[in-house]
Order: structure tokens, then C-alpha cells, then sequence
């Protein structure tokens, strides 16, 4: 489920309350990897010094 602004048609716009958890459970869970992605490269950055 892609709820994100585009151009055009998208697609359906309206989602149950039960979607819209679900979606925003997985764009937590996404911003969170990425996270600790860039904390890793942080890591890694620093140790090249």
C-alpha cells in the first residue's frame, strides 16, 4: 500500500483506520533500519580517522 503524494491518479485514496496502522507500522519500521543504517556508517566513518 503506497500512500505517499504523486501525480495523476494513484490509485485508491481512501484506506481503513486498519490500513493506515499497518502502513505507518511499516514506515516506522522502515525509518528505524534506516537509522541504524546511518548509525552504522557513522561508526564506520569515524574509525577510518
Amino acid at each position: 500500500m503506497e500512500m505517499d503524494g504523486c501525480v495523476g491518479y494513484c490509485g485508491r485514496q481512501y484506506f481503513s483506520k486498519k490500513e493506515r496502522i499497518e502502513w505507518l507500522n511499516e514506515y516506522k519500521k522502515n525509518l528505524e533500519d534506516e537509522a541504524k543504517g546511518v548509525a552504522e556508517r557513522i561508526r564506520e566513518l569515524e574509525k577510518e580517522k
